[in-house]
């Protein structure tokens, strides 16, 4: 169904759909470009680390591609064109999903994380097909739920539990806002027609990318606890 509640604006002779939607974003976009860079610049080889820094340049292209040609030229395409966006954000999720993982090595023993990066991987294929095959955005949306609030919660809550890791932290409060994001996007909870509710879930998603670098910038493998039986 046509939605009928998009706003116009006109550049010159240039239609433009969803300015504010789409630059909230660009916003995510810009924080998570800044996050890559800023990770890059710390010269970590940790494998989380790196897993971590390239979730945020992929999420940053997938939302790029999300404002350009999800939102602001979508009249002048096919819903076809939604997909890069949807494909590099669910392959971005994935990388954040395995950096939690990898970052468990101070608890897991190998087998354990070798099972959880092969569920990774068939989770990851799954969804994909589903979103490609039926081209419906809802299964991008469980798929990011699932890897946000199931995998990357349970796996970094649990560490926290038993460590009280400083890096777990700040990505716990990451997936807080972003699921204080995903009840504005699921209940369309407007401010503005203008900062609809998809607005003002980007919005806290760029909240929750930074709360993702702080944490990320912060985890160190170099330190193993004392092994923990998972």
């Amino acid at each position: 169904m046509e939605r009928t509640d998009i706003i116009t604006v006109f550049l010159w002779n240039l239609r433009i759909d969803e300015p504010i939607v789409s630059l909230t974003d660009f916003i995510v976009s810009l924080v998570c470009f800044i996050s890559f860079w800023k990770l890059h610049k710390q010269g970590k080889t940790n494998r989380s680390t790196t897993l971590f820094k390239f979730y945020f340049l992929t999420m940053g292209v997938a939302t790029m591609f999300g404002g350009i040609f999800g939102h602001m030229f979508l009249y002048a395409l096919s819903m076809s064109w939604k997909l890069p966006g949807w494909i590099v954000s669910m392959f971005s999720i994935m990388l954040i999903e395995r950096a939690a993982i990898n970052h468990t090595r101070i608890l897991f023993n190998e087998k354990i994380i070798k099972t959880l990066q092969i569920i990774n991987i068939v989770e990851l294929t799954t969804f994909m097909f589903l979103s490609i095959y039926f081209l419906n955005f809802f299964y991008v949306e469980f798929h990011t739920g699932y890897g946000l609030m199931f995998v990357v919660l349970g796996l970094e809550g649990y560490l926290y539990y038993k460590t009280k890791n400083e890096a777990s932290k700040f990505i716990l409060i990451g997936i807080g806002i972003a699921a204080v994001a995903a009840l504005f996007f699921m209940n369309h909870w407007a401010i503005h027609p203008w900062f609809n509710h998809i607005a003002a879930s980007h919005t806290l998603m760029a909240v929750a990318a930074y709360f993702f670098y702080v944490g990320a910038s912060e985890v160190d493998l170099t330190v193993v606890k004392d092994s923990v039986q998972a």
